[in-house]
C-alpha cells in the first residue's frame, strides 16, 4: 500500500471504527477484490464486536498491496459515501495526488486518479501506447496469454489489440481499475506521464 493512504488510515483508524459497520457488503467487495482472502473474513467476522472487526479490517488492509487503498474506498461507496468522502478530503489536504512528485510536474487531481476510465479514454490511450504496450498490459495484471489472445483477435490492429487489453483489464479489476493504476503501470515502463494526462483532457 502507498505510504500515504497507509497514514492516512492510521490517523484515521478510530474515526473509522466508530463510523464503519463492517457488515457483509464492505468484507464480501473486499473479497470479491481479491483483497481479503477468505481467513481475513473468517478472523475479521469472529472479532466479538463492529469496533473490533473494523479495527481489524485496518491491521489488515496495509499489507495487501498497492490497490486496497482504493478497493477499500470502493467498497464504502454504496452505504458509507460520507467517510469515503471524508478520506478522499484527507488524501487531497495531503496532496496525495497518485504520487505525483513536484519534480515531474505531474497534475492529475486526486478526483480522477480515483475513478475508474472510460472507453473513449482508453481508445485515446491505446492510440498514443508505442512498442511498450505489452510491457505495459503486463504491469497492470495481464497473462502473456491473454496478450496473445488479443494479437488474434486483432492481427491487423495495434490500436484493437491494446484497446482489448484495456478493457479486459478494466473489466478484470472493476473498481481496483482507476486512473492511478494506470498511472503507476505506465511508469513502470518509463512512459512519461504527460501522455495520460493529455488522454484525460
Amino acid at each position: 500500500m502507498d505510504p500515504v493512504h497507509r497514514e492516512i488510515l492510521r490517523k484515521e483508524r478510530l474515526q473509522l471504527s466508530e463510523q464503519v459497520l463492517v457488515s457483509d457488503t464492505v468484507v464480501q467487495y473486499l473479497y470479491q477484490e481479491d483483497v481479503l482472502t477468505q481467513s481475513h473474513v473468517e478472523d475479521i467476522q469472529s472479532k466479538p464486536s463492529n469496533k473490533a472487526k473494523t479495527l481489524r479490517l485496518l491491521d489488515i488492509l496495509p499489507a495487501r498491496g498497492p490497490h486496497a487503498f482504493h478497493a477499500f474506498l470502493g467498497s464504502l461507496e454504496e452505504e458509507f459515501a460520507w467517510v469515503r468522502n471524508l478520506l478522499l478530503q484527507k488524501l487531497d489536504s495531503q496532496h496525495a495526488v497518485g504520487q505525483c512528485s513536484q519534480e515531474d510536474d505531474c497534475h492529475i487531481p486526486n478526483a480522477i486518479l480515483c475513478r475508474v476510465p472510460s472507453d473513449r479514454e482508453l481508445s485515446r490511450l491505446a492510440m498514443r501506447l508505442g512498442l511498450e504496450w505489452e510491457s505495459v498490459l503486463l504491469d497492470l495484471g495481464l497473462s502473456a496469454d491473454a496478450l496473445f489472445r488479443c494479437r488474434v483477435d486483432y492481427p491487423h490492429s495495434t490500436h484493437g489489440q491494446v484497446l482489448a487489453g484495456l478493457l479486459q483489464w478494466r473489466r478484470s479489476k472493476g473498481k481496483a481499475a482507476t486512473v492511478e493504476r494506470l498511472l503507476h503501470s505506465l511508469r513502470a515502463t518509463d512512459i512519461h506521464h504527460s501522455i495520460l494526462e493529455d488522454v484525460l483532457q
